[in-house]
């Protein structure tokens, strides 16, 4: 018999829901269930990387201090969650219609919805992911409470891709990590907003720079899933992005799309990297406390100098790591990565950590490296 308050029967728990069909691909359920029996049926996915580097989850780890201030509200005289809780189910879960007919103009069915309960000594997977609310689900969890009913809205996903997008589309305007919705783009193809759509290639590239083994990068972006990288993800983004709508990487674009061949680009965005790391070793590798190669700021205005020298070789081809590191070498003198002074030529002097990441500072920068490249070329003639 159907379960009025959703208590288990057996390997099933059996709640009165709605279905509600929004294309006709899409099926939906609404339901109500005591948020305590959520953790039994549904598993949080947490973003991370396999042996082999491709990514599998999506969400970011617990953030312990926002569960417990929810656990705290929960327990407190009159607590109230009025969102729902988004579930992406398998397709094991079935529903059964009631019986008569759907009232005309009716756009939801009644029935019930049968939700499997897996063996935990077994270790059977669960039939949902969470795709919106794990914090409430844990502090729910921990709760001292006899019962919390929760709203749920849950959807049979295709795959772990379909959960993926689903998580993306239901996040993307909330204060969530931007380098966790930016590291989940270059695996999910659905339609996306035009901001994010635009972020997918840029962050596909981010994520070659920060994983091939040929990538001066290698390991050193930090991302959600590789946290010890020293450059923020943010920094390589942009550099990435200013090369492509006004710098050498703007070349090997297709103009309808936006984006192109990565190994082509990459390859001479690798090669420059290498050269930067063979002039100012000393910078790095380093945090960016310690250096500001490493900063945003450095990241950033090497990045417009690299578009500015490989345009020089455009016609003739690619600069390769040699000569990237020829253009370059005049520069070391005049950088001030990790001690002493810069001496802009506005006649602005300051020290080598006074530099911030901002829109002001990285013009200085770049007006700075730009200038000293140029007078070095004037002068080799």
């Amino acid at each position: 018999m159907p379960s009025k308050n959703g208590k288990k029967r057996g390997k099933t728990i059996r709640v009165p829901a709605l279905e509600i069909w929004q294309t006709k691909n899409r099926q939906l359920f609404s339901f109500a269930i005591d948020g305590r029996h959520l953790a039994e049926i549904a598993a949080v996915s947490r973003v991370r990387r396999d042996e082999a580097r491709d990514l599998e989850g999506y969400q970011r780890p617990e953030v312990l201090a926002h569960i417990a201030e929810i656990r705290k509200y929960l327990e407190s005289e009159d607590p109230v969650l009025p969102n729902s809780i988004v579930i992406a189910f398998d397709k094991s879960v079935k529903f059964e219609r009631a019986k008569g007919r759907k009232p005309r103009g009716a756009m939801a069915r009644q029935g019930t919805l049968v939700i499997p309960v897996p063996s935990a000594a077994a270790n059977e997977p669960k039939p949902g992911w969470i795709v919106d609310g794990q914090q409430r689900v844990a502090a729910m969890n921990g709760a001292d409470l006899e019962s919390f009913p929760v709203f749920v809205v849950g959807f049979v996903a295709r795959d772990d891709e379909d959960q993926r997008e689903q998580f993306i589309l239901v996040n993307a305007t909330k204060p969530l990590p931007k380098g966790l919705i930016y590291e989940l783009l270059p695996v999910t193809h659905t339609h996306l907003p035009s901001t994010l759509r635009k972020k997918r290639f840029p962050a596909m590239l981010l994520e070659r720079l920060n994983f091939d083994d040929d990538s001066p990068f290698n390991g050193m972006i930090h991302t959600p899933t590789s946290p010890s990288g020293a450059i923020k993800d943010n920094s390589i983004l942009k550099m990435l992005e200013n090369s492509l709508s006004d710098g050498i990487l703007y070349w090997f674009r297709d103009p309808e799309t936006g984006e192109g061949d990565p190994d082509t680009m990459l390859a001479v965005v690798k090669e420059f990297w290498w050269a930067v790391q063979g002039v100012f070793p000393e910078a790095w590798g380093q945090t960016a406390r310690r250096s500001r190669l490493m900063h945003g700021a450095g990241i950033v205005s090497l990045g417009i100098l690299m578009d500015a020298i490989a345009e020089g070789y455009r016609r003739v081809g690619m600069p390769l790591q040699d000569d990237f590191e020829k253009e370059l070498e005049p520069l070391s003198d005049v950088c001030a990565w990790t001690s002493g002074h810069w001496e802009f030529r506005n006649g602005e002097r300051r020290r080598w950590n006074e530099i911030q990441n901002t829109s002001k500072d990285v013009r200085l920068l770049v007006d700075h490296l730009l200038g000293e490249y140029r007078k070095a070329i004037a002068t080799s003639f």
